[in-house]
């Protein structure tokens, strides 16, 4: 039997942030910051969480791009109409169970807790993945930042060599939905976004260019710039210049992005394939200090032939997984490393005509792992056949606020635009208090 073609996503632009890119970003918001006067100025509150900072955390986000099958993975329903040809399997925490397309990670629940009953309400690919990255709506005037910006803000390093926030999406399918926004946070917050393989482009200085070059025409850049800002104010200023600096820094993390100086075994280990070695790289980028990860995998969008893709999709997910914390543990990383999977939404218990499942937001799944969870916890339930949340039904922003309370980030936590407050979760949002340790 033929696969039916999966169906690709076209819509908002691409955030891919190279070198060059970057500091194109970062020249584009001191513009705009320059001329409206309303502009935030959260880079001069003094609201760096320097004890948050000290206990070095860090989160890997593994983003199920197209949205997975919760019954495929984390919630199965086994003899069910609703349940699919798969069976669910015991793990290493008793009466749990999941799909038996994940025996690896199995034998590994005690690190994991899931979340079962995720009701985020909305079915459509652009919208829903903009509410999983922000955990909310932009408002008209406000751009809110994506997880990842936050947690570079609060747990990044300032003098940090290695990049505050990395994202890889590599396929094309719904790459107009990878999200990067540092939105009122400024440019300094970008993702360095890599959607052409493993390396970011341009981060090499130019052939030909020596140190004593490069250092001179950095000296001229400087001088130009403390000529310019005589005389002038605004914290657009500030973020332009904190871009320059962050991208020095970034030239010298070209290694980390290189599997090569991995041993042979270790790279054995995770698999030779583009999600293996991006995660691999997520561990060398947090190993050297990276606060924030994200690796996306593509395309989990299954509206046709949804068990032969979960086949091949979430096996590659549970070995994947599993070796990540493997290693994490291995080194000692896993108790300050949060690895999250999320989607931006789940897929219908109901199996189509075309043996599909589609997108449905009302009861789906998600997963924490390591730093602060209560490993081998299942939080949430549905019903019989998967149709809705029988109890602990949570949203995005109780996501989000949980995963802020595992890193140790108060989620009621304000950044300031002007005079007003804005929390880190909408008011009414709470962590989930029994997934976290």
């Amino acid at each position: 039997m033929s696969r039916t073609p999966r169906s690709k996503f076209c819509g908002s632009p691409e955030h891919a942030v190279s070198r060059r890119s970057f500091l194109g970003a970062a020249a584009g918001a001191a513009a705009l910051t320059t001329a409206d006067m309303t502009v935030l100025d959260s880079l001069t509150q003094p609201a760096m969480a320097d004890e948050l900072k000290r206990q070095g955390k860090h989160v890997i986000l593994l983003w199920l791009a197209g949205g997975a099958s919760q019954l495929e993975t984390w919630d199965p329903k086994p003899g069910r109409p609703t349940g699919g040809p798969y069976r669910a399997i015991p793990t290493s925490t008793p009466g749990v169970h999941i799909s038996e397309l994940m025996p690896k990670m199995a034998q590994r629940l005690q690190n994991t807790a899931i979340i079962r009953s995720l009701n985020t309400g909305n079915g459509s690919h652009g919208d829903a993945a903009r509410i999983m990255h922000l955990g909310r709506r932009d408002e008209a005037s406000i751009k809110y930042p994506d997880l990842g910006a936050v947690v570079a803000r609060e747990l990044g390093q300032a003098d940090a060599k290695s990049p505050d926030y990395v994202a890889f999406y590599t396929a094309t399918e719904g790459r107009g939905n990878a999200y990067g926004q540092a939105g009122f946070l400024g440019a300094r917050y970008l993702p360095m976004f890599l959607t052409k393989g493993n390396t970011p482009e341009n981060l090499s200085a130019l052939e030909g260019l020596s140190d004593i070059d490069h250092k001179e025409r950095a000296a001229l850049r400087e001088l130009l710039s403390s000529r310019f800002v005589q005389g002038r104010s605004g914290e657009s200023l500030g973020s332009h210049n904190e871009a320059y600096a962050r991208v020095r820094g970034l030239m010298s993390s070209e290694t980390l992005f290189d599997v090569s100086q991995e041993s042979d075994a270790m790279r054995d280990k995770y698999g030779r394939t583009l999600f293996g070695e991006q995660m691999l790289i997520a561990r060398r980028l947090v190993e050297a200090g990276t606060p924030f990860v994200k690796v996306s995998r593509a395309w989990w969008d299954s509206h046709g032939q949804n068990f032969e893709t979960h086949l091949e999709l979430v096996s590659e997910l549970d070995h994947v997984m599993a070796c990540l914390l493997d290693d994490l543990d291995d080194r000692g990383l896993l108790q300050d490393t949060l690895v999250v999977t999320l989607s931006e939404f789940g897929r219908t218990p109901t199996i189509n005509g075309s043996l599909g499942r589609d997108h449905f937001a009302k009861a789906w799944s998600a997963s924490l792992s390591g730093c602060g969870v209560n490993g081998g916890s299942v939080y949430g339930e549905t019903d019989e056949d998967g149709q809705t949340v029988k109890d602990g039904e949570i949203g995005a922003g109780d996501l989000f606020a949980t995963i802020y309370e595992a890193l140790g980030i108060n989620h009621r936590k304000d950044y300031y635009v002007g005079s007003r407050p804005l929390p880190l979760t909408n008011p009414g949002t709470a962590p989930v208090k029994e997934v976290l340790a």
